[in-house]
């Protein structure tokens, strides 16, 4: 059966050329998460051209590995390939909500709608990080304004009504983003009436203090 054979190693070249590009699709996702995550440590830490320079670079893997993908519609939305690029879209939104910087979109990052979504939702929640290290500095006025970027995320997120198998689980990671912006807004609620507080005392003791002769 010299049909048989020609079918069955035509559909083996197939498979082996498939999987070379899912193993190094493999390895191109996490080295983007990793490039990712440290941005975010660098934002974190206020190295503002470090982290530019990271997220430079992980779009540039980004691109590297959807090309890669692009003849194989199912290695591309498998989850390595989509969490990967909802890692890129994370860093990416959260340097722009830090720095006042205009907020890239879907197109502008190359990556599809469910991973924007959800990367833009972990933004949001990676600023409690930032908003409680202001807090910690007794800077609770300027977390307020990340509280509120928080909250319009969520306002958005939770708009779109539609089954987790056209938005990648958005449902589930919005559910979470709420729970982040309700711990934050108590947090900063606590604190701010902290240092009201603290403000009405320091006054009180300024005008009953002994005057000196």
């Amino acid at each position: 059966m010299p049909e048989l054979a020609h079918t069955i190693e035509a559909i083996r070249t197939e498979f082996t050329a498939k999987n070379q590009v899912r193993d190094l699709t493999l390895n191109r996702s996490r080295e983007l998460i990793r490039y990712c995550a440290l941005s975010i440590r660098a934002i974190h830490r206020h190295e503002w051209a470090e982290a530019e320079a990271l997220m430079a670079t992980a779009r540039q893997a980004a691109a590297v590995m959807s090309a890669d993908v692009a003849a194989y519609a199912d290695l591309y939305e498998a989850g390595y390939t989509q969490d990967a690029l909802k890692e890129l879209v994370e860093a990416h939104t959260l340097h722009a909500f830090v720095r006042g910087a205009d907020l890239p979109g879907p197109t502008d990052l190359g990556v599809p709608a469910p991973a924007y979504l959800n990367g833009l939702a972990e933004a949001a929640s990676e600023l409690r990080r930032y908003t409680l290290d202001l807090i910690r500095l007794g800077r609770c006025e300027e977390a307020e304004p990340y509280l509120a970027m928080m909250d319009e995320v969520y306002s958005h997120l939770v708009t779109m009504d539609f089954p987790d198998a056209l938005t990648g689980g958005l449902r589930r990671t919005t559910d979470a983003l709420r729970g982040v912006l309700e711990r934050t807004r108590g947090d900063l609620t606590v604190a701010v009436r902290q240092e009201v507080l603290e403000a009405a005392l320091r006054s009180l003791e300024t005008r009953v203090a002994p005057r000196v002769e």
